[in-house]
């Protein structure tokens, strides 16, 4: 959440001339946001963040003037995918350059921006690992938190490492996460968020943190299996307003264009669940749906246009080629819609807190049983299907929580999750036989 963050307050002095920080990082915005800091106060303070505006990542130690300060040339705009962080400083080196380093998925950082350049003094005592508040997700005040996802934090009191020891480059020259690093922590260490969201120190030092502010959720999307989410990229507008790691979606009123979804179908059979909220007043008209059409060409509701296809929640009705078929029943706040896409045999159906509607059997194949046909996807505008969805009205607005597989909508975990054959994702029903979550695992069964 944009209001979370993590803090601790060591309780003696370490290192304060070599240390590492490493975390792998999701951002859900692109507004300013902070990944950790040390400090007392605007004079006196460490910190790594992504600037709003530039989208680049700066590092700076700052003591009534910068220790050092290096800014990035390169922008980094993506909200889809995890980033790989790695800080190492160690101001006891002959080199001033090899003072600071700085890697971004694996790849050291060698050129800053112009005036943003500036490296330490030899053996430079610096504000890190003092006994002032360290903060994971913020400002040292716990301002500008970070608006985004974390794993696998680290920090590291006395050796400056370099990426390596904390992921690695597989087969596909993909930038991997190690999971169990081996690196010496030292005294002011830790290890938190390895496995979902636990602050409790994984080091052995029992440098534990707490969370400062906000609600820290976990989250099954992670670096080694990204999940889909609601498209901050992909919101014209823009349509909607986006929050919990980009899985809420909050309607424009009087806009009818749909958000899709990150990542996309082109063949394969997916499942995921679409919680109605709220809305602002009882018109009911809620639409959810799968899309084959760029928000940026068409300000129209999910299934204005043929081969886009949307179930309505005022009539149960279901929307493609702006034309409605009668389908299932109506619904509303409180329900929850579960989409299952079937492109092995081109088949949609929907579900209403876990009954297919229109007697739908998303295992029947190619018989379709209760099945929406749609058209196969190599033959859409976008060679492929999202989910999406958007509120049809032109005055009111509506929420929706959607659970792509993280076993959450919204803070509120599923109450009992169901039966998942494929082993990918946690929902509130049961995911019928054959079906997986829309991640990058998923897509790869």
């Amino acid at each position: 959440m944009a209001s979370t963050y993590l803090s601790r307050t060591p309780s003696s002095t370490g290192n304060q001339q070599i240390f590492t920080f490493s975390a792998w990082v999701k951002r859900t915005s692109l507004s300013s946001g902070y990944i950790f800091s040390q400090g007392y106060d605007s004079n006196n303070n460490n910190i790594l963040y992504f600037k709003g505006g530039t989208h680049k990542l700066s590092l700076w130690n700052y003591q009534g003037g910068f220790q050092y300060l290096v800014s990035t040339e390169a922008a980094y705009r993506d909200t889809n995918g995890w980033y790989h962080l790695v800080v190492s400083v160690d101001t006891t080196q002959a080199t001033s350059s090899n003072r600071v380093k700085l890697y971004v998925n694996g790849e050291q950082i060698t050129s800053f921006s112009t005036g943003e350049e500036q490296y330490p003094s030899q053996n430079t005592n610096l504000i890190i690992n003092s006994t002032y508040s360290f903060k994971v997700g913020s400002y040292w005040d716990g301002s500008v938190p970070f608006d985004g996802l974390m794993s696998h934090v680290h920090f590291i009191d006395g050796t400056a490492y370099d990426a390596s020891a904390f992921g690695e480059t597989d087969a596909n020259g993909v930038w991997k996460i190690k999971t169990s690093p081996s690196v010496t922590y030292g005294t002011n260490g830790f290890f938190i968020l390895e496995d979902g969201n636990s602050v409790t120190d994984q080091s052995g030092n029992s440098n534990n943190f707490t969370v400062a502010g906000g609600t820290l959720t976990n989250t099954e999307d992670c670096p080694s299996n990204v999940f889909a989410t609601w498209n901050a990229l992909d919101n014209y507008y823009p349509a909607m307003t986006l929050s919990y790691g980009n899985t809420r979606a909050l309607t424009t009123a009087g806009r009818y264009t749909y958000i899709p979804s990150t990542l996309g179908m082109t063949s394969g059979k997916y499942y995921a669940e679409i919680k109605c909220t709220a809305q602002s007043s009882s018109q009911e008209e809620y639409l959810i749906g799968i899309t084959s059409t760029s928000t940026t060409a068409t300000t129209h509701e999910v299934g204005h246009y043929g081969n886009d296809y949307g179930y309505r929640g005022l009539n149960g009705n279901y929307r493609s080629s702006d034309v409605d078929g009668s389908y299932g029943s109506t619904y509303t706040t409180g329900d929850i819609i579960g989409i299952a896409v079937d492109l092995d045999n081109n088949k949609l159906y929907f579900s209403k807190n876990g009954t297919w509607q229109n007697s739908g059997d998303p295992t029947s194949g190619a018989t379709g049983t209760g099945a929406i046909s749609i058209t196969d996807p190599t033959s859409t505008l976008l060679g492929g299907y999202f989910f999406a969805v958007c509120y049809f009205s032109s005055t009111n607005t509506g929420t929706y929580d959607a659970n792509f597989g993280n076993g959450y909508f919204g803070t509120t975990a599923v109450a009992s999750a169901g039966t998942n054959a494929s082993g990918i994702g946690i929902f509130e029903y049961d995911v019928p036989t054959g079906y997986t979550a829309l991640s990058t695992k998923g897509l790869n069964l």
